[in-house]
């Protein structure tokens, strides 16, 4: 059997992206190679919070309509970048060989590192943390600057484990500020999946800082996923903020100048956005090799039924 026909018929039997495939495949052995690879697979995770616009609802058709991943990204020798990595729902959809996460949340990160480092004592602390209004409302008081990283990580996925609708939102002053959420069981500590999360996340760099240092360090033939805060579809949808910071207009637009330096130096890149006339206008016209796509989504997050459902967003690729 040759190396294209193994991964291709890993894709086939697993349901799974080729990019993944070719990582399973120079992982296992030859000799029996589906059962060695259902080894691999079944310890793959999924993310660990319930992130809004996370990408995992929407990669099969990513997929089925042939946008994703690109082809001529090699997982063994190149690097794959998501700068604002969220719940890492596409990081873990390829889970590639090398691989740097970054986001500008600061509590996020230090979750990600904290599951890396000292995945045994979070899940410890987690086990105490329970389901009750009272003690939420107490773990969201907490001042984080008096937290040590282990608490920080365990109050954040609490927080959003238990929160409203898993919503990350924050005020001015950076303060999480989601009330308390209406579920039957609420699974706080998925140990399980923590651990097979700690495995994956073992040879990746992770930082805490600005997307835009991906310019310091991606290089032809990388793979880029950007997926930043989505331009508001209209004056009263932009209620979510994930730092205290906002972006607008001229980060959207600072965003446009570096998918293109990127695609300029050779990198394939994909980028997450809002359906709407400044978006599509902003990523017009650029070269004939960027194209966008219209994209069917589900937003779950409104605070009306009525206002949920589907909606289109963009995905803007340059392979």
């Amino acid at each position: 059997m040759t190396e294209t026909e193994g991964i291709l018929q890993l894709q086939t039997v697993f349901g799974i992206n080729p990019i993944y495939s070719r990582v399973v495949f120079d992982m296992v052995k030859k000799d029996n190679l589906l059962e060695n690879a259902a080894k691999v697979i079944a310890e793959r995770p999924k993310p660990f919070v319930k992130w809004v616009g996370g990408k995992r609802q929407l990669l099969k058709q990513f997929k089925e309509l042939g946008l994703y991943p690109p082809e001529g990204f090699d997982p063994i020798k190149s690097t794959y970048h998501e700068p604002f990595v969220g719940g890492g729902a596409v990081f873990l959809d390829l889970l590639p060989k090398y691989a740097v996460l970054s986001d500008l949340n600061s509590e996020l990160i230090t979750t990600y590192k904290v599951i890396k480092n000292d995945v045994n004592k979070l899940i410890k602390l987690l086990k105490f943390y329970k389901y009750d209004k009272n003690f939420f409302l107490k773990i969201r008081s907490k001042d984080t600057k008096q937290l040590s990283d282990v608490q920080i990580a365990a109050r954040f996925i609490y927080l959003n484990r238990t929160c409203f609708n898993g919503l990350y939102r924050v005020n001015s002053k950076g303060e999480f500020n989601v009330p308390f959420g209406s579920y039957s069981n609420p699974l706080i500590c998925d140990e399980d999946n923590l651990n097979k999360i700690s495995k994956a996340l073992r040879k990746v760099k992770i930082y805490n800082e600005d997307y835009k240092n991906i310019l310091k360090r991606a290089t032809k033939g990388d793979f880029i996923y950007f997926d930043p805060p989505y331009y508001p579809v209209n004056r009263t949808s932009n209620f979510t903020s994930y730092t205290a910071e906002g972006f607008f207009e001229k980060e959207q637009e600072e965003l446009r100048d570096i998918f293109v330096e990127l695609h300029k130096r050779g990198c394939f890149v994909m980028l997450s956005n809002s359906d709407t006339p400044f978006i599509n206008k902003l990523y017009s016209n650029l070269d004939k090799k960027i194209k966008l796509h219209k994209i069917d989504a589900n937003r779950n997050i409104n605070s009306k039924a009525s206002g949920r459902g589907k909606i289109k967003e963009v995905l803007i690729i340059n392979y």
